[in-house]
């Protein structure tokens, strides 16, 4: 299968977009939707954990037309909301600690405080409201910037799925369009990061954050059946291989890049057996998927933000992402 993308692109097969869980680096994540968008190119499937899944409904729960304005108002509404860092609240929260203000008062467009939380660690809340904060404006602000009637419409537009952690039993599990109708508990369930968000119950059963088992769904390409040819772009915004690092600050960031972006240690289907590379942006690494057990193909182009200025991923304001041209 050939489809046309922008100006005469060829591309190989079924265009999917793989969003990591990266907290505040889901802005990077938009800023490579947009260079697709203007390419023409829109994806056929969206796979997203934590807040690639929120980046994920707000793609596939709107007409074309209409997905980047709803990102940057989703995006407007969280950076208006007061000055914090998003993967503070994903891998941990020990850096909230340097805006007092977060920490008390939330972002009203997101999240609020959670009183009887900050009496004790040991208060029997239940897995419901075991969480130092409250998600309830999160759902609020997603219920208007995401059509679901939409997203599961008959014809399957664009194709959503997000992964969530089962809390009971530990098993990854990933809901998807094309299977169930997806709805905002799923999306929220996918970014129920532990202790800062609760557990969101879906089918009766709580689930966290995906990021927590798998912060690069990858795998649900792979897995995929039937499997098809496809052109897989990921977005890669936690960094495998880096420098040592020489302070606590430095460890800290380099611990949560390990964990967070160890995809391919965790991905023997993924070997280093490019094509010509020479449409690719610059930076873009390209992959193909091996030992599927059939013909199909599946090129997986890896982006990667050039710059960040913490190592707790706090900021990309240096990061532009080139335009993709061709994704295998």
């Amino acid at each position: 299968m050939v489809k046309m993308a922008g100006e005469g692109l060829e591309l190989p097969g079924q265009v999917v977009l793989v969003l990591q869980g990266g907290g505040a680096l889901g802005a990077y994540q938009v800023g490579v939707f947009q260079a697709l968008h203007e390419a023409g190119i829109e994806p056929d499937w969206v796979i997203g954990t934590s807040i690639g899944a929120i980046n994920g409904a707000i793609i596939a729960g709107n007409p074309p037309d209409q997905r980047m304005p709803r990102l940057e108002t989703f995006w407007n509404h969280v950076r208006n909301g007061g000055e914090f860092e998003l993967p503070s609240l994903w891998p941990g929260l020990g850096h909230l600690l340097t805006n007092f203000a977060t920490v008390t008062q939330g972002v009203p467009t997101f999240f609020t405080p959670r009183r009887p939380a900050w009496g004790g660690l040991n208060a029997p809340l239940g897995v419901d409201a075991a969480s130092y904060y409250s998600t309830e404006p999160l759902r609020e602000t997603l219920g208007a910037l995401v059509d679901f009637a939409y997203m599961n419409a008959a014809d399957k537009r664009t194709r959503l799925t997000v992964g969530a952690v089962n809390v009971r039993s530990g098993s990854m599990r990933y809901f998807d369009s094309r299977d169930e109708a997806i709805c905002l508990e799923h999306v929220m369930a996918s970014g129920a990061l532990p202790p800062a968000f609760p557990a969101i119950r879906v089918e009766s059963e709580p689930y966290w954050d995906g990021g927590i088992y798998s912060n690069t769904p990858l795998e649900a390409v792979l897995d995929d059946h039937p499997r098809k040819n496809s052109v897989i772009f990921m977005v890669n915004v936690w960094q495998q291989s880096g420098p040592e690092p020489e302070s606590i600050w430095q460890v800290m960031g380099r611990q949560k890049d390990i964990q967070y972006a160890s995809w391919r240690a965790r991905c023997p289907r993924i070997s280093a057996a490019p094509p010509s590379s020479a449409s690719l942006p610059p930076g873009a690494a390209i992959r193909r998927c091996t030992s599927c057990g059939c013909s199909r193909r599946g090129w997986t182009a890896r982006i990667t933000p050039r710059t960040s200025t913490s190592p707790l991923r706090g900021s990309v304001r240096g990061a532009t992402p080139a335009t993709p041209r061709r994704g295998g």
